[in-house]
């Protein structure tokens, strides 16, 4: 990976702390017509707020597994897996009307 990129992923990571960022970069995410765009975005939200997959797996009561299956290039996570998942970095889904 080349010093650019790392500096932007480090930088994309602190930027996600703030839980406003990450609930807009989630929002962003989810409107990609390719579901794996979400996936990934919820990916990196996760690093930057909870580091690492134990505390992950810890905090969504998910085993290693299944937290890698949901958060892989090829996911296509249920409904059911990404709830926890949000809840462990303190957000919900919610549906809103749709803005032309």
């Amino acid at each position: 990976m080349s010093k650019r990129l790392l500096d932007y992923q480090e930088t994309l990571l602190q930027d996600l702390r703030n839980p406003d960022e990450a609930q807009a970069y989630l929002n962003t995410a989810l409107m990609d017509e390719d579901p794996r765009i979400f996936v990934l975005a919820l990916k990196n939200v996760l690093e930057a707020q909870l580091g690492d997959l134990s505390k992950i797996t810890k905090k969504t009561k998910l085993n290693r597994e299944s937290l890698n299956r949901i958060l892989s290039k090829r996911s296509n996570p249920r409904l059911t897996n990404i709830i926890p998942v949000l809840n462990a970095i303190g957000l919900q889904l919610t549906v809103q009307p749709y803005k032309h």
